[in-house]
């Protein structure tokens, strides 16, 4: 993948009956958003069997430019944002520790795209399976600035 591995220009469409973000106040949150293009999965399978680190972070950048797509598709033009939040849902073999290193692949994207004091607060948990066997999904908060 290219270097904009991260960088989504639409919000994805949801796979089912939600919306992919909300704004309330000056505050966005978006659904749990997996790595898709084109409403498809790049990849499925659980983390640290079917699927390499290496793949992981691709697929956790992939999944948090459509987070933040879903931001900016939300705000009204111009509005600047800032990340607080992101909790990174993990589909991980047994015994598969290295969820904050899949995690990063999402924070490199912010920061290349936000700088690096646009960091959010981080939450990496493991999880036995996730939606159409995403090897991941990620929630992300935001607020206006």
């Amino acid at each position: 993948m290219s270097n904009d591995v991260g960088a989504q220009s639409v919000a994805p469409r949801p796979q089912g009956r939600y919306v992919p973000a909300v704004l309330a106040g000056g505050t966005v949150r978006t659904a749990g958003m997996t790595p898709r293009r084109e409403g498809e999965l790049i990849l499925t399978g659980r983390i640290g069997a079917e699927v390499g680190l290496d793949e992981a972070r691709t697929a956790a950048a992939v999944a948090v430019g459509n987070a933040l797509a879903a931001i900016r598709a939300i705000l009204p033009e111009g509005t600047s944002f800032r990340p607080v939040e992101m909790i990174v849902y993990v589909a991980s073999a047994p015994g598969f520790t290295d969820l904050s290193v899949v995690a990063d692949g999402a924070s490199d994207v912010i920061e290349r795209e936000l700088g690096v004091n646009a960091l959010p607060a981080r939450t990496a948990v493991g999880v036995h399976t996730l939606p159409g066997g995403a090897p991941l999904e990620i929630a992300l908060t935001a607020v206006t600035i």
